[in-house]
């Protein structure tokens, strides 16, 4: 193998181009040519594809974001798509792939290697922590610290003037967010599309919150089987009918995807990155490269997309004692 690409795909995340980084400049340090694509699965059938060298990635190690670009691909999901991707890839003789992503980005890197076989391992790239594999995914610690700032903000003025706060964060599929958020704000509640919390049991620890506890911080993922924290504060607002109860609404949104990542997801997007060209090189494919214990490890591409990564109920159980 001589030739090997990168690209970032689906949602960005903080140390995305931490792992572009490492991937490029492994691949240089084994006497590979390495190639950038721009605009992920799209630009992968555009041609935006081009020749990468060692300062192509300086000082980009602290940026948030991916300077390849990201984007969702229609055209990447039909057989004729595909059939031009290869052929972007072919005239330029690219023997391998790295696809930086989630689990939107490794099935469309899957069904492209069983149709072309054109080997491919993927690195996870999103601060969901929801990909099957690996103990964390690279933009995760970034996002919780973003959204803790927030919280610790929003506490604040809870306080001050003693509101009770419904603070939404990402999560459509997964609660990993809200969870270490609720715990490390120090949350009375957290609700996450894993576990039901009905509304009944929100204005039960809401009414039943000591007298001495004027304010209060309920963290939502926004899947939440219940709706976002727009719809669940009002339905609580409304069962409660007490117009002497403060409540407010936050939505911190796309601020969790931004920002410089922090040391951890600058190691991990690293190790990851080198793990992938290292694992191509050994004849791995169709998988990704996570760390695990501390170690890393390769998971088929199969079984990131398939399994669950189940939420530690002793996290759960360890917010619910921290709020009374």
């Amino acid at each position: 193998m001589k030739k090997i690409a990168v690209l970032t795909s689906g949602g960005d995340a903080p140390g995305m181009n931490a792992c572009i980084r490492a991937v490029v400049r492994t691949g240089i340090y084994h006497g590979l040519d390495m190639y950038g694509i721009r605009y992920g699965f799209d630009g992968m059938i555009n041609g935006e594809i081009f020749k990468m060298k060692s300062h192509d990635v300086s000082n980009i190690v602290q940026r948030g974001g991916t300077f390849l670009k990201s984007a969702r691909s229609h055209e990447f999901r039909t057989k004729e798509g595909r059939q031009k991707a290869f052929e972007q890839l072919s005239k330029l003789g690219i023997e391998g792939l790295v696809a930086i992503g989630g689990d939107g980005t490794f099935t469309g890197a899957k069904v492209f290697y069983e149709e072309y076989g054109i080997p491919t391992i993927g690195c996870p790239g999103t601060i969901d922590n929801d990909i099957y594999g690996t103990d964390y995914t690279i933009g995760f610690d970034t996002a919780i610290n973003t959204a803790l700032e927030a919280i610790d903000k929003i506490r604040d003025t809870a306080a001050a003037h003693d509101r009770i706060f419904f603070i939404e964060v990402m999560g459509r599929d997964s609660g990993y967010i809200a969870v270490e958020c609720g715990l490390g704000g120090g949350a009375e509640m957290v609700m996450v599309p894993e576990t039901k919390t009905t509304l009944a049991e929100v204005v039960e620890k809401l009414k039943g919150s000591p007298t001495t506890k004027t304010s209060s911080v309920i963290v939502v993922a926004e899947g939440d089987e219940e709706g976002n924290a727009a719809e669940i504060m009002e339905k609580v607002k409304t069962t409660i009918n007490d117009d002497s109860l403060d409540f407010k609404v936050t939505t911190l949104g796309h601020i969790q995807r931004g920002g410089s990542p922090t040391g951890k997801d600058r190691m991990l997007a690293s190790r990851c990155g080198m793990a992938a060209i290292e694992g191509l090189m050994s004849g791995k494919a169709n998988c990704m490269a996570g760390i695990i214990h501390d170690q890393v490890a390769y998971t088929s591409f199969e079984d990131c997309i398939t399994k669950d990564k189940p939420l530690n109920q002793d996290i759960l159980k360890l917010i619910e004692i921290l709020s009374i």
